[in-house]
């Protein structure tokens, strides 16, 4: 297997999902809890093919003065139409039992409709910067509403540490301003519609709190050379699918290619050693990637398909220290499956990777013991020497809080470009064992 036969390199980016932002329902949060069920999003393509037409849509601006006065614990927007149908907004102040503001999208005349109505919409909500209008929060979703849920959007929408905090520009002069775009679609039947038909994919059942885990599948599965190698790995008419992760997963990439309905993961978890109990247990996706990973691996030694996954997504790295004082270097090569980068203090991917190259000082109580030249002033870093086809990044979205003994999540806003060019200012992350005449180039995958 040549990997530069590869068209395009690709860029694979997984997220530590211990727990997930949900998509809720305001009236399903009680406590501060979220349901167990997750907002099911259509693929927009899939809409646009049931669309007649170019749906009616419109942005709606509210103005909401004296805000820190609103001793509601709802608050309402006047009523605007769209596509026919009487909307809303509702926010509350306060949060909705969360220390974040929570605002939703409500269908103003829903206790007036007939029985069995519903409307189906794609929209957006923000609350807008009024100092720099590109640090505005704006979130996307869509849902079908009825009458037992006639309002959908965001528990945790934003910190109100943010909100209320004049510098960060969301409140000005006691005034808060929200948006609202929202187009109007045609109803979605989810009971007779055919995702093979319409997608040519099927897609996975969630088995509990499994997103995640599906998630990771659906990516390695869209991997072609990936899929593949799953493929030729040998397995025999005697072995279980729940004794054996190799078969299970080749069971479960074939159902995926070939079933006309969402398959199930059960078989594949089993093989894994789970129980129920598991299922409904958020579990990190790096950990289960590698896991899983190995695994295969093993299963591949001695085969057509032996050295696949590293072929595929292994890299180096050069750890370095270099002496400031004196002509001294400590170097050492090491190889990854993965990269984690950091979120928190990063706006985007490209401040992540200047990060993990930031060259640290020795110097002080801190000097390096550079052996026959003893304590010395010294800078610590870390160079690429080379990436692998598919670069896998996770995002640490969590921290250890020393105050609360926890692990919190960092929601700040953290963008990823379609294209990732790792080469840049010339090639300030490679190192200087790196070949310089490939081009590191991903494309979001």
């Amino acid at each position: 297997m040549v990997v530069q036969s590869f068209d395009c390199f690709k860029l694979w980016i997984l997220e530590q999902q211990e727990d997930e932002e949900m998509l809720v329902p305001h009236s399903d949060v009680v406590d501060g809890t979220q349901p167990m069920e997750v907002a099911q999003v259509e693929p927009a393509s899939t809409v646009e093919n049931q669309q007649v037409e170019e749906p009616p849509s419109m942005k709606f601006t509210w103005t909401i003065e004296n805000f820190s006065r609103l001793n509601t614990k709802k608050h309402y927007s006047d009523i605007f139409v769209v596509g026919g149908y009487k909307w809303r907004i509702l926010i509350f102040p306060k949060g909705n039992n969360v220390d974040h503001l929570s605002m939703y999208l409500d269908v103003a005349d829903s206790s007036a409709l007939p029985y069995g109505w519903s409307r189906y919409a794609q929209f957006s909500l923000a609350v807008v910067n009024q100092i720099h209008h590109k640090y505005s929060i704006r979130k996307d979703t869509q849902h079908q509403f009825n009458a037992r849920e006639s309002d959908w959007g965001f528990t945790s929408f934003m910190p109100l540490s943010d909100l209320y905090d004049p510098s960060r520009g969301y409140l000005v002069n006691d005034t808060v301003v929200v948006e609202a775009e929202v187009a109007v679609r045609k109803i979605l039947d989810y009971w007779s519609y055919d995702s093979k038909k319409e997608t040519g994919y099927v897609g996975l059942k969630n088995q509990g709190a499994t997103c995640y885990m599906n998630s990771l599948l659906q990516t390695l599965y869209h991997i072609p050379y990936f899929r593949k190698a799953v493929y030729h790995m040998p397995t025999t008419e005697n072995d279980m699918p729940i004794g054996s992760i190799p078969l299970a997963l080749q069971s479960l990439f074939y159902k995926l290619q070939y079933n006309d309905t969402s398959v199930a993961t059960k078989e594949l978890t089993k093989s894994f050693g789970w129980d129920t109990y598991d299922s409904f247990m958020q579990h990190d996706v790096q950990e289960l990637n590698r896991v899983l990973c190995e695994k295969l691996e093993d299963k591949m030694k001695g085969t057509v398909v032996e050295g696949t996954i590293q072929q595929l997504f292994e890299g180096h790295h050069m750890n370095y220290i270099e002496c400031i004082n004196v002509d001294y270097k400590s170097t050492r090569r090491e190889s990854f499956y993965d990269l984690q980068l950091d979120v928190k203090g990063c706006r985007d991917v490209y401040a992540s990777f200047d990060k993990y190259v930031e060259v640290e000082r020795l110097e002080g109580d801190n000097k390096y013991h550079a052996e026959e030249h003893g304590l010395q002033d010294a800078k610590k870093g870390v160079l690429f020497i080379d990436f692998p086809p598919v670069l896998q990044l996770q995002l640490k979205r969590f921290e250890y809080d020393f105050m609360r003994d926890t692990m919190v999540k960092i929601n700040d806003r953290y963008e990823f470009p379609l294209q990732l060019d790792l080469d840049r200012e010339d090639g300030k992350y490679l190192s200087p064992d790196a070949d310089r005449s490939v081009r590191n180039l991903y494309m979001l995958h």
